[in-house]
């Protein structure tokens, strides 16, 4: 047992890591940081919610609603607009940086109760000084929260099952996982994934101690909870644009809007990485440089000819027509069946490894070609630390699932495994989707340096059963 001494100079020591890690926080606000668009657009439906009464953007002299975007980031920032003022960026970012910080605490929480109080100290280290989930508390974007929310989940649900294998009472934890998976779902419409593998795990991890019927009643209630906050967001859908659609369309096109399937089908039958994604995919409505589509991009002379052709004319007007796009589908389809298995296998796969360990520097004014040193040797040698850094995260956490000493390991990897076949849908790779993972990384890494045991045992490690068709 632990004096009461030893838990003051933890709680203390504790304490300095997480001040330290404020403070490395503020390092990265006073970077200059890459802007992404989808900052401008999430701070536009913010002000026109709180301040005109319309959750849309500002066309044609007058706010025309929208529901290409969830409005869990926009409601976050909407209140901290509302006491801080809106033309203030600091206080939404600083407080992203609390948030991140007591999301690096729920970590240590989880692994020093379920496995060790030194693995408990390797999460805390391992969460608060990462480069990577600490750059995106200086964004306005969803990936700082959302990363917060998939770190509640995993402390809400390992003190369910604890509860309720140990006979103690679990309402408040059940309360935090309901919101930690609606919310994540809030901020963007692929965590609708967590919800799905998080209610199924608490119905696996709980079955034999409740038994099956009270575990899957409790299951059902954490996703009716969770379930509720869509409830509104779907009727206003229906009344505003008369459809269905309780989550945002997997295009971020309102309805009606045109939206250019085929050039995005045929941007995956070659498009492979993050390049490509800059230089073409994020393109569509503005200039492509035919010398940016790689190689792979055609087979024959003819192919490649076509390809051209269809990059000139989208030139001409720097837009997709649905003329063009027609084009574009039926290369595609040509694409699709001289190489069925690149574009079902291959580069869906290849496309989830560069997410994962691509030198995650788009927060950064460093280019992405990470490996012509020669041209930019200060920048690219960053870029190359940042993914060594990476893939020590990667690493540690292979080896930690390998000991079989994580906690709640089913659900964390079903989470991984899911959410990376979803990812290997996408056209337009990008790191920042598998930001979600770095919770799971800290925890399965941290459990490499374990040796002492907690007194308890830990939850079952079995693999919960689940689907889920997220968009």
């Amino acid at each position: 047992m632990e004096s009461g001494r030893t838990r003051i100079r933890e709680r203390r020591a504790v304490a300095l890591v997480l001040a330290l890690g404020f403070a490395y926080r503020l390092f990265f606000l006073l970077l200059p940081v890459s802007v992404d668009d989808d900052a401008a657009v999430y701070a536009q439906l913010a002000r026109n919610w709180f301040h005109h009464g319309v959750y849309g953007f500002l066309r044609d002299g007058h706010i025309a609603p929208t529901l290409v975007r969830l409005p869990g980031y926009p409601f976050f920032l909407g209140v901290v607009f509302s006491l801080f003022g809106a033309t203030h960026t600091w206080p939404v970012l600083i407080l992203q940086a609390l948030i991140d910080l007591g999301a690096c605490w729920l970590l240590y929480d989880v692994v020093r109760t379920e496995v060790s109080r030194r693995a408990g100290w390797a999460a805390l280290l391992l969460a608060v000084f990462c480069p990577f989930t600490a750059a995106y508390t200086a964004s306005g974007m969803t990936e700082s929260l959302s990363v917060s929310c998939v770190a509640l989940a995993i402390w809400a649900l390992a003190r369910v099952v604890r509860a309720e294998r140990d006979g103690g009472s679990a309402k408040g934890s059940l309360l935090a996982l309901a919101f930690a998976v609606s919310y994540a779902t809030l901020l963007r419409p692929d965590g609708g994934l967590l919800a799905a593998v998080f209610c199924a795990a608490l119905f696996w991890y709980t079955r034999h101690s409740l038994g099956v019927g009270r575990a899957l009643r409790m299951a059902a209630i954490t996703a009716i909870l969770a379930a509720l906050p869509f409830v509104p967001w779907t009727i206003r859908n229906a009344r505003t644009f008369h459809v269905f659609q309780p989550l945002a369309p997997r295009d971020a096109n309102n309805p009606g809007e045109f939206v250019p399937h085929g050039f995005h089908r045929w941007l995956r039958t070659w498009s492979l990485d993050y390049v490509d994604t800059g230089t073409v995919a994020w393109n569509q409505n503005d200039y492509i440089d035919a010398t940016d589509i790689a190689a792979r991009a055609c087979d024959t002379a003819a192919e490649c000819e076509q390809t051209q052709a269809l990059i000139a004319e989208h030139n001409q007007v720097d837009a997709i027509t649905p003329q063009l796009d027609a084009q574009f589908a039926a290369l595609a389809a040509q694409r699709v069946r001289e190489h069925p298995l690149n574009y079902y296998l291959f580069y869906p796969a290849i496309r989830v490894v560069d997410m994962w360990m691509r030198p995650r520097t788009e927060l950064f004014h460093i280019g992405p070609w990470w490996w012509a040193w020669r041209y930019h040797p200060i920048g690219n040698s960053i870029a190359i630390f940042l993914g060594l850094v990476n893939l020590g995260y990667v690493v540690l956490a292979v080896i930690g699932f390998t000991r079989r000493r994580v906690p709640l390991a089913g659900a964390l990897l079903a989470y991984v495994l899911l959410r990376s076949l979803l990812l290997a849908t996408l056209d337009g790779p990008e790191q920042r989707y598998t930001m979600e993972f770095f919770p799971i990384l800290f925890v399965a890494g941290a459990c490499v340096f374990a040796r002492d045991r907690a007194a308890s045992h830990r939850p079952e490690p079995a693999t919960p059963q689940t689907s889920a068709a997220v968009r």
